[in-house]
This record gives structure tokens, C-alpha cells and sequence, in this order.
């Protein structure tokens, strides 16, 4: 499989084929991706709920971020990976934006960087940009600033936020952003977006009228058991299938069924000399 650059990602656009993207957080999941044939891959800032654990995405630090790109990148070395800037990276200043930034590349082995937000981070893209990076902007819901959006709602429902979202969109581009990423708005808005727009526009949640889909992959597999967003469609639920196969791990332990006979080693040749040997040991030390 070839990796997909820049060029193959805007060829995609211009005719019109549809790209895939998906989150992953380690090699093993970057592997299956990788062989799925996904075309990027986002280690997000999610993976501070899917997992760490934390109730929102807030608590990530960026060497958390680095690390999980670092798997990512060894499980598919083939794909197109995005890193994920979060919260507190890029908020206070261009040169931190563009310092992190750069933290991304040479550490995380990522292709690009995204990072949250419209109009309010213009400076910081073209920071970003201006030190040859590749960047993803992401506008509609943006998770880091959920607080200020009153939660984890939709965008652009109104005619007034509907224009907030396209002036975010506008104002991405203009500062020099490759690509786009929009969540939870309706697909009307995204319609109007990819229309106004020359870079790919990409969905989470915002309908089909653009250039590809991304999902956080543990919603996707039925993984993530503590909600499940409206725009996922799962196509496979792992979590009863692991919940089963632990309880009955623990089952044969408690019965005595495992390990059986098939799953040890045996000592190579006679068992005699072994018999000798824990027999000095059970003198010395059973006394």
C-alpha cells in the first residue's frame, strides 16, 4: 500500500472519490486500518475518553499526543497520519502553535497536524503553515471549547450559526489550511461549505455532501460503550464479544479448565534428573 500525500488527497477531490479516515491510538488498531486500506488516519485528542479514560478531552498533554502517534505511525507506516493538536498547545501564542507543531512532525512522525477552531485561530494556521507543515482545520463543533458551545452540541441549526460556521470556514482557508474537517453540523451547511471552498472539506457528523468521512473508530467497531453519537453507523460490536470471551477466561481458571494439557511445555528428555534436582531443593529450602 502507498501512502497518500498531499497531491493523492486533492486528486481524490477532483474526482469526486470519497476519502476514508478514521481514528486509531496504537499500532495494533493502526495496523488493522492500515491493512483496511483507510486512507488517514487522526490520532485524536479523543483518546483521552476512549483511552485514558477522562471524561472529556481536556486533560490530554502533548506527550501523550506524541507517544500515541509514535505507535500509530510504527503499526502503518503506509498511512497518511494527522496529529491531533490539544487543548493548550496552540491556544496562548503563533510560536507555541508553531513549536508543537513542529513536535508533531519530528517526533510523532505524523504527515499533517488539526487543530480546533475558525476566525478566533487564523494566526496560528498560518504560523503553523509558514513552517511548512500541513494543517487540518476543524470548525462546527469543536470538543476543546465545548464548554463555550453550552456542550457537545450540533452547530450551525440556526441561520445565525450556520453563517458563524461558513465565516469559519472562509476564514480557515484564507489562513492557509490544506484541508478542512467539519463536526455536527447539518449536511445543508456542509454542502454550502465544500461549494465555497477549494480545499477537501471533510465530515464528522456534517453529512455526505463532501470529500470524505471520519469516525472515532471504538463507536464505529462498538467499542466505546458509554454513548453512542447520532451520526455513527457501527458495523461490528466488539465490546459483548470481548466481555464473553474475558468471562469465560475467567470461567476456566476458576474450574480448572485452563490451562490444559495443550497449552504448556514439557521438560526434554527423562523426567528423573528434574526429580533429582527438586528433591535438592525441597532438602535445602522445605526444612
Amino acid at each position: 500500500m502507498k501512502k497518500k500525500t498531499v497531491l493523492d488527497l486533492y486528486k481524490m477531490k477532483q474526482n469526486g472519490e470519497k476519502a476514508s479516515w478514521i481514528t486509531s491510538y496504537d499500532a495494533p488498531f493502526a495496523s488493522f486500518a492500515e491493512a483496511a486500506g483507510i486512507d488517514m488516519i487522526l490520532v485524536g485528542d479523543s483518546l483521552g475518553m476512549v483511552v485514558e479514560g477522562f471524561d472529556s478531552t481536556i486533560p490530554v498533554t502533548m506527550d501523550m499526543c506524541i507517544e500515541h502517534c509514535q505507535a500509530v505511525r510504527r503499526g502503518a507506516p503506509n498511512t497518511f497520519v494527522v496529529g491531533d493538536m490539544p487543548f493548550g498547545s496552540y491556544q496562548t501564542s503563533d510560536e507555541e502553535a508553531a513549536r508543537n507543531a513542529i513536535r508533531f512532525l519530528k517526533e510523532g512522525g505524523v504527515d499533517a497536524i488539526k487543530l480546533e477552531g475558525g476566525k478566533t485561530v487564523a494566526s496560528r494556521i498560518r504560523a503553523i503553515r509558514n513552517c511548512g507543515i500541513l494543517v487540518f482545520g476543524h470548525i462546527g463543533l469543536t470538543p476543546q471549547s465545548s464548554g463555550v458551545l453550552g456542550g457537545h452540541k450540533a452547530q450551525g441549526r440556526t441561520v445565525e450559526s450556520a453563517r458563524a460556521v461558513l465565516e469559519d470556514a472562509l476564514a480557515v482557508q484564507e489562513a492557509g489550511a490544506n484541508f478542512l474537517l467539519v463536526e455536527a453540523v447539518p449536511p445543508e451547511v456542509t454542502a454550502e461549505i465544500h461549494k465555497l471552498l477549494t480545499i477537501p472539506v471533510y465530515s464528522i457528523g456534517a453529512g455526505a455532501p463532501c470529500d470524505g468521512q471520519l469516525t472515532i473508530f471504538a463507536d464505529t467497531i462498538g467499542m466505546f460503550q458509554a454513548f453512542t453519537p447520532k451520526f455513527i453507523k457501527k458495523y461490528a460490536e466488539i465490546a459483548p464479544i470481548v466481555i464473553d470471551a474475558f468471562k469465560q477466561y475467567s470461567d476456566d481458571i476458576k474450574a480448572g479448565n485452563f490451562p490444559g494439557e495443550e497449552h504448556v511445555y514439557h521438560v526434554i528428555g527423562d523426567i528423573a534428573p528434574f526429580n533429582e534436582l527438586f528433591a535438592e531443593f525441597d532438602e535445602k529450602y522445605l526444612k
